[in-house]
């Protein structure tokens, strides 16, 4: 591959400073160190996986970024499906566009809820109309995002990439600083496990840690009598989940308002009612979850650099 995985160099914390930066010689890669410094201020980044299309992959980034914002997190979310950038029709944005400083930097279009959004669906004239570009314009577009993009400080940075293990989440996970990890979204079908395996796959062979399985469309949940039917028999998720030794971190029922929602720009999980709704419900549960891993994660750096400094001083 043309560049090891940056979870190789994850332990490396930007100051911000290139130029005195050993980091930065011993890569010998300006721009990755200057990604590394315009995230600095991200707590945790997530990118949701997908193997295929069609499995609601864009449906469950948006919803998981409105849900961490309804539960009064700093959330970005960065669009890098570059053919299908649906999450800016999901999240009311159509017709806005980002903005530039002075110095080129990129300001994010912001969502009513305060949502951080890039999106090349954001920074083409006409929404409707075909991306016909090639892998390095893509790669292009996907670096300048992660490393011009102004974010700020961040508590999430939720990532939507393309289905399958092509040049834009190969892109993000090797060039992504720190990552907590991937969120991977199937449907109960077995044959849908096929195609997700290769998702699982493809970050084994980058070290890139898997959060667990989301399985979407799980079932429906009947408004009136609250019985639950699996629509789509199958139990995909539970057999990934098995072989490769990752949780299932939620199912989402099928919900006719999840389409309303979208359509209307409205997240479900982030609507005024989301209360009532066996989804948001669902997915707050999965923000929660991911909250345990990040808090877990912390602990664990804490007290790795506990051990460090100790060590150190024990030499002395």
């Amino acid at each position: 591959m043309e560049r090891e995985s940056a979870m190789e160099n994850s332990e490396h914390k930007c100051d911000g400073n290139c130029g005195h930066c050993a980091h930065a010689a011993e890569e010998q890669d300006r721009e990755l160190c200057l990604l590394r410094r315009n995230l600095s201020g991200v707590g945790n980044a997530v990118v949701v996986l997908s193997g295929k299309g069609g499995v609601g992959k864009s449906t469950v980034a948006v919803n998981l970024a409105a849900s961490f914002a309804r539960a009064g997190k700093r959330v970005g979310l960065l669009d890098v499906d570059v053919h299908g950038p649906s999450a800016v029709e999901m999240l009311g944005l159509r017709g806005a566009s980002l903005e530039a400083t002075e110095d080129g930097r990129i300001i994010p279009a912001r969502t009513p809820s305060g949502i951080l959004v890039a999106s090349v669906g954001l920074a083409v004239p006409d929404a409707d109309a075909a991306i016909v570009w090639r892998g390095p314009m893509k790669l292009g577009v996907i670096r300048q995002f992660l490393a011009q993009t102004e974010w700020g400080e961040l508590d999430w940075l939720v990532i939507d990439a393309p289905p399958g293990t092509g040049d834009e989440p190969l892109t993000v996970c090797q060039d992504l600083p720190d990552p907590l990890g991937a969120v991977v979204v199937t449907t109960p079908q077995r044959v849908a496990a096929a195609d997700v395996t290769r998702s699982l796959s493809f970050c084994d062979q980058l070290a890139f840690p898997v959060l667990g399985i989301v399985e979407n469309m799980s079932g429906f949940v009947c408004p009136h009598c609250g019985r639950r039917v699996d629509v789509f028999p199958g139990g995909a998720a539970a057999d990934l989940a098995s072989k490769f030794d990752v949780p299932v971190l939620g199912r989402i029922p099928l919900d006719p308002r999840v389409c309303v929602s979208g359509d209307a720009g409205v997240p479900i999980a982030g609507a005024g009612d989301a209360g009532q709704s066996p989804v948001a419900a669902a997915f707050a549960e999965i923000a929660a979850a991911l909250e345990r891993e990040a808090g877990e994660k912390a602990a664990r750096e804490a007290a790795a650099g506990a051990n460090t400094q100790e060590t150190s001083e024990a030499r002395q």
